[in-house]
């Protein structure tokens, strides 16, 4: 029998993943850059081999957020799309929604779109945050669950030592709890860092903060998810300080 959190419950639309999670568990787990899937039909003009790189993906963003899920009996909502098709977690109208280039890397199939092209990416957009409208209502804490690289391939001289950063707008209840946790663990977690949420924040702005949900932006470095060892070590890591979280804003109300 398939327990909470394994497998999945759903496809009914290509944009998105969902895993079960027990009733009433109160987490969302959403993870906007799972995948590294062009649908067919839709030429990037770029080297296949990019697209197992960051640029199309967050690496180890989907293994780590099924394994929170298992351990959390949480429901999650997995992007089925790449980012270089569309970025799911920018507004829709924003000018790199559909990137023309990324980290020194030309786009070339995304810099010519036709009217027709650009509203069938939108509409995938509008398709995936309406799936996650539908399940937030039901969350009691939203995780945003993200990767970054050890450095960017356009500034090699900026190395990032974090291993895990925590990010934030204008609502940072969960932030800070996390960030104390971290802290008594001995890690050192960047506090909007190597992003900031409050430029890169699109999904957990339209859902949480407009909501009032609260909810914790995650982002782990690449290199501490690569290989299943780094997603159970760091799933076992953060299991319990989400759900430590979630029972302090709890008791807080």
């Amino acid at each position: 029998m398939k327990q909470p959190g394994e497998g999945n419950a759903s496809e009914p639309d290509p944009v998105a993943t969902l895993l079960d999670g027990a009733p009433g568990s109160g987490i969302l787990l959403v993870a906007d850059h799972a995948s590294n899937r062009v649908p067919p039909g839709i030429a990037l003009g770029m080297a296949p081999d990019l697209l197992d790189t960051h640029i199309a993906i967050d690496i180890g963003s989907a293994a780590l957020t099924r394994r929170l899920s298992a351990l959390l009996a949480a429901p999650a909502c997995l992007a089925g799309i790449s980012r270089l098709v569309v970025d799911f977690n920018r507004d829709p109208a924003a000018p790199g929604v559909i990137p023309g280039e990324s980290d020194g890397h030309a786009i070339a199939g995304n810099q010519a779109l036709s009217d027709a092209e650009r509203v069938e990416r939108l509409n995938w957009h509008a398709r995936y945050h309406r799936t996650i409208a539908s399940l937030v209502r039901h969350a009691r804490l939203v995780v945003s669950v993200h990767s970054f690289t050890p450095r960017l391939a356009s500034l090699p001289d900026q190395p990032r030592p974090w291993p895990v950063g925590i990010l934030h707008n204008r609502d940072d209840r969960a932030a800070r709890l996390a960030l104390a946790a971290f802290d008594r663990l001995g890690i050192a977690a960047g506090d909007n860092q190597p992003y900031s949420g409050k430029i890169l924040n699109y999904t957990m702005d339209r859902h949480a903060e407009a909501t009032g949900t609260p909810y914790l932006g995650l982002e782990v470095r690449q290199d501490e998810i690569a290989d299943d060892a780094g997603v159970e070590r760091w799933a076992e890591r953060l299991a319990p300080i989400i759900r430590e979280v979630q029972e302090r804003l709890t008791d807080r109300t």
